[in-house]
């Protein structure tokens, strides 16, 4: 146990995490030179195309130090996009170290020091290594990103490390710092078994396959374990240790990290964070940290012909297979037929869900606007979770509605803070403070209404900031807030997937520009078509597209006017009578409307 080295790689997205990891396999010989791919960890496409890391990845290296003696290094991978933030604290838990990239070309970022404080409370130690030092835009940089490192962590100059993951320049610093800096595990091998599981995937043919690391005790095959979140139990059929593939060994012992196959059939029994033990000699209590993750952000997803509404629940059911921290159920709309509500941990989880369902199962599908989850407190004392506005209580039943408001941190240059502050202030954000972690670097802080903040809050911070602004944000609590419930009327119909929960003081800004947007974006019909924006029943905002006209009078070459006129009589009568059984049909960019309503 004392050659072991559990260790995880921490950054912000884009600053050669998954570069780094690429050159310590290369170095260790975990891979030969010709199967090498770029970022050979992220194996899905997705991932590939993006740059950014989805799903963690575990792998085991062996390496031979400069003093002789062979190590097992662990290296446990985590993504990097604040959404994923709860796989990278279940990743850092399984850890005794942490690697921190910084590139040298951009400095400390948000996620930088977010995922930063979760590996120092986590108590593990930090290695400070300083990535792109080869670019020519570095040179003027180092200076400055080793003062933030140094102010960050708290290190000395002397323990920063500096190369360059696309060359390979300071791996091998890289890795020696690992043996040397990184402590064993401390793990008891003769106590009750506990194995934390990180992360856990669905093999068609083998069930659930369980990625743990073990703490106390020791596991073999055929061992009875029971799972301490659910109470279920199972026989451990396949024990292992994590390379390019799967490796059976038989058995786990403390410290070690592995998989674990027992025949589970369904990925909600092996819950990312919860623990493992034996049914014949149980721990007194788990592993301590595990909570449920929570979904943040809802939407409508539907098939664009509701034919396809069996191959859709199909699709999501093996999607959720490989994700446990999707949700969904199946919704009825008026307007777009039969679907489901999904649960997704914010907006860049959702895209990815959508894009997967779109290429890996071909699915076409209708999007409604993301919501979040509201509190509603009925006048009956009643409460209840909205995450639907088509659900919404009538305003005369409502007592107080709660939105969820988060702690954001925006770090950028401080000729940015100006524009900043006023793009917060515009989405209901309260100042809380403002350092400096250097002359070129600010340090913001705002609590600001979830909702505000999933459209494109991110877009317009990086335009403004010319790209230079990052995000970090963590659910803070529930706040009352006075929120009402926008309803679209299309010729006097409501269409319940156009429907928004917003906060009254923009009520009337949202409803005149969302009629507007329609109005572009709805073709024009052979009647009037009346699109209004209302609260209750007082209508806001009104815009007519006006009815496409037939030229009634092109075959009339002269002759008396009360010819034509019978015959605009005529067409008049017809209008009418098409306007009353006249349905109106809705493009998909009409859902996705509130999206680029700023555009």
């Amino acid at each position: 146990m004392k050659n072991i080295r559990n260790f995880c790689i921490v950054a912000h997205i884009d600053h050669g995490k998954s570069t780094l990891a690429d050159r310590l396999l290369e170095t260790t010989e975990t891979i030969a030179s010709r199967d090498m791919t770029k970022q050979v960890l992220d194996d899905m496409e997705l991932e590939q195309e993006r740059g950014i890391t989805i799903k963690l990845h575990a792998i085991q290296m062996k390496y031979k130090a400069r003093d002789k003696q062979e190590y097992i290094l662990n290296l446990i991978d985590t993504p990097g996009h604040v959404d994923f933030s709860y796989e990278v604290s279940r990743s850092l838990a399984a850890c005794e170290g942490a690697i921190l990239v910084v590139d040298a070309t951009q400095g400390v970022e948000a996620q930088t020091i977010s995922n930063l404080y979760l590996a120092i409370d986590a108590g593990l130690e930090i290695i400070p290594f300083i990535n792109k030092i080869d670019l020519p835009s570095a040179k003027t940089m180092i200076d400055t990103v080793k003062h933030q490192v140094m102010d960050l962590v708290g290190c000395t100059e002397d323990e920063i490390l500096m190369g360059s993951a696309k060359s390979g320049l300071g791996t091998d610093e890289v890795l020696e710092a690992i043996v040397k800096r990184i402590s064993p595990p401390k793990d008891n091998p003769d106590a009750p078994l506990r194995a934390l599981i990180f992360d856990s995937v669905f093999d068609e043919y083998r069930g659930a396959v369980a990625y743990v690391r073990v703490f106390d005790g020791t596991i073999k095959e055929k061992d009875q374990i029971k799972f301490f979140s659910t109470g279920k139990q199972f026989q451990a059929e396949d024990i292992g240790i994590l390379e390019m593939q799967r490796q059976r060994t038989g058995a786990l012992s403390a410290g070690d990290v592995g998989y674990i196959i027992a025949n589970v059939k369904d990925v909600h029994d092996t819950k990312v964070g919860d623990t493992i033990t034996s049914v014949d000699r149980p721990a007194a209590e788990p592993l301590p940290g595990y909570k449920e993750v929570k979904p943040m952000v809802f939407s409508g997803m539907y098939p664009s012909n509701s034919d396809d509404f069996a191959e859709l629940r199909d699709a999501l059911e093996k999607l959720k297979i490989n994700d446990a921290a999707l949700l969904f159920e199946p919704e009825t709309s008026l307007a777009l037929g039969f679907g489901f509500r999904c649960g997704f941990l914010g907006l860049l989880h959702m895209e990815i869900i959508r894009e997967r369902l779109e290429r890996e199962y071909n699915q076409a599908l209708i999007n409604t606007v993301p919501n979040v989850e509201y509190r509603v407190t009925k006048m009956n004392k009643e409460v209840l979770l909205v995450d639907n506005p088509a659900f919404m209580p009538t305003p005369g039943e409502i007592e107080k509605v709660e939105e969820p408001f988060i702690k954001a941190q925006i770090i950028a240059p401080p000729e940015y803070i100006g524009p900043i502050m006023k793009l917060c202030m515009d989405r209901r954000g309260v100042h809380k403070n403002t350092t400096y972690l250097s002359p070129e670097r600010a340090d913001i802080h705002y609590e600001l209404p979830l909702a505000e903040i999933i459209f494109d809050f991110y877009d317009k911070l990086k335009s403004l900031s010319r790209g230079y602004a990052s995000l970090d944000y963590d659910f803070l609590e529930y706040r009352e807030s006075e929120l009402v419930k926008l309803d679209i009327l299309l010729n006097g119909e409501p269409v319940d997937a156009l429907s928004t929960i917003v906060h009254r003081v923009k009520s009337y800004e949202w409803g005149r520009k969302l009629c507007s947007k329609l109005r572009e974006l709805i073709p024009r019909q052979m009647f009037e078509v009346a699109i209004q924006a209302a609260i209750g029943s007082k209508v806001i905002a009104r815009e007519t597209i006006s009815a496409m006209r037939k030229n009634v009078l092109a075959k009339c070459y002269g002759g008396d006017i009360s010819r034509k006129r019978k015959l605009l009589e005529k067409q008049k009568e017809g209008k009418k009578r098409m306007k009353q059984v006249g349905r109106v049909e809705i493009p998909q960019e009409a859902f996705l409307a509130v999206l680029s309503m700023e555009d």
